[in-house]
């Protein structure tokens, strides 16, 4: 069975919020969308960003389920702010 390929020519863009300053905040992944990093632009930026990726927009991540063995590593850096982890 064949692996299905890494293709770095597919961007993502998942925005995660816009700041009361107007900034955005939005995850970018490259290839595989599970795999980003978290940015912060302000929205001319950020759309001067997303023009020159030609990124595709993804929804909103789903959660993990609570009771699955790996649950405690499924957290990004947004969540890390606003909740205290064991």
């Amino acid at each position: 069975m064949t692996q299905p390929s890494f293709d770095v020519t597919r961007k993502f863009v998942r925005v995660m919020g816009t700041l009361p300053n107007g900034f955005v905040e939005f995850e970018f992944a490259i290839g595989e969308p599970d795999v980003c990093v978290e940015l912060v632009m302000p929205q001319v930026a950020f759309d001067e960003f997303c023009r020159n990726n030609q990124v595709e927009f993804i929804g909103a991540a789903s959660p993990p389920v609570a009771d699955s063995a790996d649950a405690d590593f499924h957290w990004s850096l947004r969540q890390a702010t606003q909740q205290r982890f064991r």
